[in-house]
């Protein structure tokens, strides 16, 4: 039995132990609320810090992000195409300063912070820059192209005095080029001489009141339509131009998100970025696409023309394209294949189209030259494929998106131009077959062969002093000689209608001397009154034509005066014998003359 005295000993130590140990726990209970605080109060002073430092990324982001000024895109565009030695188009999207601090903070929310958030507002203020500034640029098209055309930039003022450094970017003016075709070709002359210009333009009469007052009715009735054109290629123009524009800005834009979004967002980020501008591009084609298509309704193949130099570029503009969308989703990468399929199944359609309506157009009186001269149908047959020159690669490719055969999947230059060749050579049938139909609106068979003569030679003209020759001659290697097969034959055609003329006076029909002679001068009379209204364009042409039927004329008459004249067979001979020989071939030298 423990003593009394020992137990309450051990008793009292057990109790100090046990308040030496409550005490313990109470310091560590008090410690820990203490710590609790502190943690508390550093978390909140941490993300405090972390609001301001997003704050401040937003802040410098958004004071210092601006719109690219058009004319420094247009510098970074026509840099690409100018061969002389040119400064290097800095973008500075963000000053150097304020780059270093967009930088450190990114890095910090990122390593510190666990934050993506600032990635959002990013690419939400930089996509707002990007789509703003090729926006921009589109609108400087539409002010300054209107009255200075082609809108150069003074980006770099030290080389650039009188003239600008930089080269223009070709406008394709597709639209106002074929009108300005048709507008010269009323009022200006084919000579018939090959290695002139590609114009094919219509002389007939040089002061023809007929030509003067077409010409004044073209300028009247296409003064609007020409104002409209201008307008399709400031729109074609300035799409073009935005295209490029976004390709290059994309990449300056992917440069600059490099430095602040860590590595493996980066494509992302930039995905979300280029959305809204390239969706606008993407928009605008496909209502380009959609005014095509409402235009082939209407027959409005000059519209239609539009799309080719788009489509050009766009596929010329592809291999960057694809470039820069490297890592984005593949929805994004097929936007640009998938505008460029639309474009071309729009431009084959316009084309097969194109070449349906040449072969319908309708046979009406009204729409005939009452003088016999080139039809208003072969006129544009021949401009709307003389435009197809500049895109032969484009065209040819249209074509060959719409072949279903093995040898189009992979096609090539050759394939392509091949195509194109059938494609004008179908047109020019189509053309020839109608103008045959015409021909038999005219009453007169020798009106009807002048016809078909300066249609015919218009053609061959057209082809001649153009490349069209040598793309026809790849599929058709007789072409040239059988239009001019088919010319003679109409000028052959025509001649015949002189011999009611001169089988009055033809040895077999005489010696009824007095009814030949009097039938000869009425036949020619009756003839030069009515074929002096006629026309015939090319100057070489009508004198070659002339003077074929003076010599047949003259050569016959004169043989008729040389064996019948000094016979006395009235006593008023000048009352039969009106004519001398040099005066029927003066009245034939003035046949295609009003004027005369």
């Amino acid at each position: 039995m423990i003593p009394p005295q020992e137990a309450s000993a051990r008793r009292r130590e057990i109790e100090d132990k046990l308040k030496q140990e409550e005490e313990t726990l109470s310091f560590i209970r008090d410690s820990l609320e203490k710590s609790d605080q502190l943690t508390n109060n550093m978390k909140l002073l941490f993300e405090r810090g972390k609001e301001s430092l997003e704050s401040e990324f937003r802040s410098l982001m958004t004071r210092h992000s601006k719109v690219v000024s058009p004319v420094l895109i247009l510098d970074l565009i026509s840099g690409d195409d100018d061969l002389e030695a040119q400064e290097d188009v800095a973008l500075e999207h963000l000053p150097e300063s304020v780059l270093q601090d967009v930088i450190r903070i990114s890095r910090w929310l990122v390593e510190y912070g666990r934050n993506q958030d600032f990635m959002n507002v990013y690419y939400q203020i930089r996509s707002s820059q990007l789509d703003r500034s090729i926006k921009g640029l589109k609108e400087h098209f539409h002010k300054s192209s209107s009255s200075s055309g082609v809108p150069y930039s003074p980006a770099i003022p030290n080389k650039r005095k009188d003239t600008p450094t930089k080269k223009p970017v070709k406008r394709p003016g597709t639209i106002r080029k074929a009108q300005n075709l048709l507008k010269q070709y009323s009022q200006h002359g084919l000579d018939g001489k090959k290695g002139g210009s590609n114009l094919i333009p219509l002389e007939g009469h040089e002061h023809d009141f007929r030509v003067k007052h077409l010409s004044e009715a073209l300028n009247d009735k296409h003064r609007p339509l020409a104002g409209r054109d201008d307008m399709l290629d400031v729109e074609t123009d300035a799409y073009i131009h935005c295209v490029s524009a976004f390709v290059k800005l994309a990449q300056s834009e992917y440069q600059l998100l490099a430095d602040i979004i860590p590595e493996h967002h980066q494509k992302k980020t930039f995905d979300s970025l280029i959305q809204d501008a390239l969706d606008g591009l993407m928009l605008e084609g496909e209502n380009i696409v959609s005014a095509a298509r409402k235009a082939i309704v209407r027959h409005d193949f000059s519209t239609v023309l539009t799309v080719f130099p788009i489509l050009r570029h766009l596929k010329q503009t592809k291999p960057e394209f694809d470039q820069v969308l490297q890592g984005t989703a593949a929805s994004t990468k097929n936007k640009l294949p998938g505008l460029i399929t639309s474009m071309e199944t729009i431009g084959a359609k316009a084309l097969e189209d194109f070449a349906d309506n040449i072969k319908n157009d309708p046979d009406k009186e009204y729409n005939m030259p009452k003088d016999g001269t080139v039809h208003e149908l072969t006129s544009n047959a021949i401009l709307f494929l003389q435009q197809l020159l500049d895109f032969q690669e484009t065209a040819g490719a249209m074509l060959a998106s719409q072949e279903t055969s093995s040898s189009a999947t992979s096609y090539s230059s050759e394939f392509s131009k091949r195509l194109l060749s059938t494609y004008i050579c179908k047109v020019l049938g189509n053309l020839q077959l109608n103008l045959l139909s015409k021909s038999k609106v005219y009453e007169d068979p020798a009106l009807s062969a002048i016809f078909l003569h300066n249609n015919y030679n218009y053609i061959l003209k057209s082809l001649e002093k153009s490349e069209l020759i040598q793309l026809v001659a790849v599929t058709q290697k007789t072409a040239e000689r059988s239009y001019r097969e088919h010319i003679e034959q109409q000028i052959q055609t025509y001649q015949r209608s002189w011999l009611k003329v001169t089988d009055y006076i033809a040895e077999k029909n005489l010696p009824v001397f007095q009814p030949g002679v009097k039938g000869f001068n009425d036949g020619l009379e009756e003839l030069c009154k009515i074929q002096k209204a006629w026309a015939i364009p090319d100057t070489e042409q009508r004198d070659r034509i002339r003077q074929a039927q003076k010599t047949i004329v003259k050569e016959t008459y004169g043989a008729f005066l040389q064996k019948f004249g000094s016979v006395p067979f009235t006593k008023n001979p000048e009352k039969y014998i009106k004519y001398g020989v040099e005066q029927v071939g003066d009245m034939i030298d003035r046949l295609f003359d009003t004027s005369a």
